[in-house]
């Protein structure tokens, strides 16, 4: 009975609105919508209702921090009925912004200056607080030029690294092609294996290959590794490089690496192919790495701000990561696929419901 005298003024409020009841607690979800993880027509379809009992699933158990996240959203209580409420509706949505503000000052660090250089001062708190997500974007740096290559959009990654891939590859066709390649020439000439160019597609994706493995190795060893709470300057490097990340899973401009700081990762991994392998067998491999890579930062966008296909392959993978941003932290360290999850035991665990007798 409850539901029917709201659920109408609701209805009426503004275009493109989402709001949704928790008891008597309201919530403005509208900016949020596109970013949810069920997909936005999950939302709309519970937009006017109460999601108490929905919150506790199934399909999904929402995590605390889940429920933490829903709070940045509210906008008041609601004990009125009809027309009354729908002003007061209108109300809140103008006061929004001030509750938020509320919210944040709240917080362990000061949200009005920068966030790298406080980060390290927060010693043991720190390993939780980064671990409890927000929305909304964060400033590393006081300089602005500085600041400026701290954030990346998300076609950057392609407008700068692909042309690379393209022309690399190039380089290493043509030098395969040449015939003068062969693996283990340095240490006996008479046993060594000629590499021709139709080995060409064979390298590139062995090279992919072993990129989705760094990938599983740096997101879990280095991103996820837990600084010691007296180290201020190993909190402060977390922060720098992944922790940033999970305080503020949806900042577009933080979700792919800066191409600066990228090049000097990866004009390691090419040192490194040029030193392990041949010249143009290295770069085979190197550069489908590097093609591997792109496809990692590409995807990882595509899990914060796509929409994929409901039950389809990039819809698990969606939920799968953000599970590993709002509950399953130390698992789920796959972002392209969950092979190595599997392999090594990291794989975040399917949620059970009790059947009801």
């Amino acid at each position: 009975m409850a539901s029917r005298t709201w659920r109408s003024p609701l209805l009426r409020c503004a275009q493109g609105a989402c709001l949704v009841l928790r008891g008597c607690r309201l919530y403005d979800l509208s900016d949020f919508v596109s970013l949810h993880p069920g997909g936005e027509q999950l939302l709309r379809e519970r937009a006017g209702r109460d999601v108490s009992a929905l919150l506790d699933g199934p399909p999904h158990r929402h995590s605390d921090n889940a429920r933490r996240w829903l709070e940045q959203y509210y906008l008041g209580d609601v004990h009125l009925l009809g027309d009354e409420l729908e002003q007061q509706v209108s109300c809140y949505q103008t006061t929004k912004s001030l509750i938020l503000c509320f919210l944040i000052s709240q917080d362990l660090v000061d949200w009005c200056k920068p966030l790298l250089w406080q980060v390290g001062h927060l010693g043991e708190k720190y390993d939780e607080w980064v671990h409890q997500p927000v929305d909304r974007p964060i400033r590393l740096f006081h300089s602005d030029f500085i600041e400026s290559f701290s954030k990346t959009a998300w076609y950057v990654v392609i407008a700068v690294w692909i042309p690379v891939v393209l022309y690399l590859s190039w380089v290493s066709y043509t030098s395969l092609e040449e015939g003068n390649t062969r693996l283990f020439s340095s240490f006996t000439a008479e046993y060594s294996i000629p590499v021709s160019r139709f080995c060409f597609p064979a390298l590139f994706v062995a090279g992919m290959g072993v990129w989705s493995f760094v990938e599983y190795l740096i997101h879990r060893f280095l991103f996820h590794m837990k600084p010691p709470a007296s180290n201020y300057y190993l909190i402060t490097l977390h922060f720098m490089l992944h922790g940033q990340h999970h305080k503020s899973p949806f900042d577009g401009s933080r979700l792919v690496f800066p191409p600066v700081p990228a090049s000097l990762v990866i004009g390691f991994f090419y040192g490194l192919s040029q030193f392990l392998f041949p010249t143009a067998l290295g770069l085979a491999l190197f550069v489908g790495g590097l093609f591997g890579y792109v496809l990692y930062d590409m995807m990882h966008y595509y899990l914060h701000y796509g929409s994929p296909r409901k039950d389809s392959y990039l819809y698990r993978l969606k939920a799968y990561h953000i599970k590993h941003h709002f509950e399953h932290q130390r698992a789920g360290f796959g972002i392209t696929s969950t092979f190595w999850d599997y392999h090594f035991q990291t794989l975040i665990p399917e949620e059970t419901f009790e059947k009801e007798d």
